[in-house]
């Protein structure tokens, strides 16, 4: 791989997700040249400041077009679930509707997600994080209709267990049923698209504020060292800070 310079989506093995809400920040990825799609949520969306869902959700298909967009429901009761779900999918062709594996009571999404399915929607099954999770949601899926199956590896991560090999199962399991595709979600650092791809994952899911870092791909550690000094130094004297 070449540095982090004017990068493009060959220098991946896998396909990386602009995770955000921002319009701006979407079309600064969308022209970066690297990005193969998008992914929204509604904890984004509160901290980007969106107010009006739908209009947000249009304004972005409109200025991005021909890539994957990904928004979720909001209802915590299914049949209303159901109703979010097929208009979010009216909304354009590259639209996948984001549905968590249970609603807040801990019931099980499967009977919605395999309606939808069946029905020909695009769907990004979320907030999975355990293989009998991935399991169940790939079973119920229509195979060659598209989907996402995202594990949350970043919070997996937090708990102190390893995601690596429920990724790596998770990519195998995906494999196995036409155009179904593993996602790692929550990235937390750039190391996790390396991480990702070593797993054999299709897709990562990444915020802009670590996107941004794509640029110290390939940096000499030595000059990255002589870099953090000269912060440190310029930092302290902007505080104007003495010890002697």
């Amino acid at each position: 791989m070449r540095d982090g310079e004017n990068m493009n989506r060959d220098d991946f093995q896998i396909k990386i997700f602009a995770d955000g809400a921002d319009i701006n920040g979407m079309l600064e990825m969308y022209h970066a040249g690297f990005i193969s799609g998008f992914t929204t949520n509604p904890t984004l969306m509160k901290k980007a400041g969106v107010i009006d869902y739908e209009q947000f959700a249009r304004e972005a298909l409109r200025l991005i077009p021909d890539f994957p967009l990904s928004f979720e429901v909001f209802s915590d009761d299914f049949n209303v679930m159901e109703q979010e779900a097929r208009k979010i999918g009216s909304w354009a062709q590259n639209v996948y509707i984001k549905i968590p594996i249970t609603n807040t009571k801990g019931e099980s999404s499967i009977p919605l997600i395999k309606k939808l399915s069946a029905d020909g929607f695009k769907l990004n099954i979320t907030a999975i994080l355990t293989l009998t999770q991935v399991e169940q949601a790939i079973q119920c899926l229509t195979p060659g209709v598209g989907a996402y199956i995202s594990v949350f590896a970043g919070r997996i991560a937090d708990t102190g267990i390893d995601p690596m090999p429920i990724m790596k199962e998770t990519a195998v399991m995906c494999r196995k049923v036409a155009k179904v595709e593993s996602l790692w979600a929550s990235a937390r650092e750039l190391l996790n698209i390396f991480q990702a791809q070593d797993c054999g994952v299709d897709i990562i899911t990444v915020t802009n504020d670590i996107l941004k870092k794509t640029s110290n791909i390939g940096k000499d550690l030595t000059q990255l060292s002589l870099e953090t000094v000269n912060m440190f130094y310029n930092d302290a004297k902007s505080l104007g800070f003495k010890i002697v």
